[in-house]
């Protein structure tokens, strides 16, 4: 038998990725079950947010007020070992109240006593996981603080490009049913988070088990199971982990089906006024392979695409107005799609 040159290390290469993706699902796990036993009846949203973080990106939580939305950002940032920040939006908020401002300071000591310079403080953006609470009542200058900071993980300020704290993650929530002076996100700040994730109203033995667990004299605390240098690792893992061309394929016909130029079903053509951009491709090949590993496999499967079709497209594409007047909603146009992909 004539043996390939490079075989016995593509070997040894592809065993020890094996081994490190089984151990991280095993840490996986634990994180899973130390999050769980805070949110609780949330299991669907609690993956997707996991996902999220895996997959090294923002997240923009949608629920009406009471759900657990602030909880959850709390119960990851300890979970999850990260440095955690909140900051409420509200219209009268400025870039400086996110970013930082500089100040004027007087030297008391040494050499410089009685000199003036300026010294920056840093702002709260300046952290691991930043929670932006309902970020649409802010306004849209102070929104874009953040685009340069979500994407690029610095910030320019006073004249100087600022690195931000690795890992960076931004979990944003909104309130769907209060709009009465908000202002909604532009396109190309909501192409930045990775999942909209919408939280829904728990089933009744979960309500029924969260009156019994948080109206008591002892609440359930949520414990650290992971360090913010081993979700570094896990994101680099992510990135290593293999990706079949069915499920390569699958992510490149959902996307492009969901752009009215290029898509063959009507539904899309006839209801959509733009679909989504090639970040949505990308989102999709690093969820599904983070979903993958949460769930103990070691590759993705068509089956991660389509469960995390509609979180990934929702904020990627809009209706057109005859769409919405004639009470089209996005979840069925994404429903069509999934339906023609699988």
């Amino acid at each position: 038998m004539v043996e390939v040159p490079g075989t016995k290390e593509a070997t040894a290469d592809a065993e020890k990725l094996l081994g490190e993706a089984e151990a991280l699902s095993a840490r996986l796990g634990r994180v899973r079950a130390a999050v769980g036993r805070v949110i609780l009846g949330q299991e669907e949203v609690v993956e997707q947010a996991l996902v999220t973080l895996l997959a090294g990106g923002h997240m923009l939580l949608v629920g009406v007020p009471g759900l657990g939305k602030t909880k959850l950002v709390e119960t990851l940032g300890t979970v999850m070992g990260l440095d955690a920040r909140r900051v409420q939006f509200t219209p009268d908020l400025m870039p400086s109240d996110i970013l930082g401002s500089e100040v004027l300071e007087e030297a008391h000591e040494g050499e410089n006593r009685g000199r003036r310079a300026f010294r920056f403080l840093r702002g709260p953006v300046f952290c691991q996981l930043l929670m932006a609470d309902e970020i649409n009542r802010a306004s849209p200058r102070t929104q874009s603080a953040l685009l340069q900071a979500m994407q690029e993980r610095k910030v320019a300020v006073g004249g100087q490009i600022l690195d931000l704290p690795a890992p960076f993650h931004v979990l944003a929530t909104q309130n769907p049913i209060e709009q009465e002076g908000t202002y909604p996100l532009p396109e190309a700040q909501l192409d930045r988070f990775l999942l909209e994730i919408e939280i829904g109203y728990p089933d009744e033995a979960a309500e029924r088990a969260m009156l019994l667990a948080t109206t008591g004299a002892r609440e359930a605390r949520p414990e650290e199971a992971l360090r913010a240098e081993e979700l570094i690792a896990a994101q680099t893992l992510i990135r290593r982990l293999p990706v079949g061309e069915a499920v390569l394929d699958a992510i490149l016909r959902l996307v492009r089906g969901a752009r009215p130029e290029t898509a063959t079903l009507s539904a899309v053509r006839q209801h959509l006024s733009w679909g989504p951009g090639p970040r949505a491709a990308q989102a999709l090949m690093l969820a599904t392979r983070a979903r993958a590993v949460l769930d103990g496999r070691l590759s993705p499967s068509v089956e991660d695409v389509l469960a995390l079709a509609e979180p990934i497209l929702r904020h990627r594409m809009a209706l057109g107005f005859a769409a919405r007047a004639d009470g089209i909603q996005l979840s069925e146009v994404i429903g069509a799609l999934k339906a023609d992909l699988g």
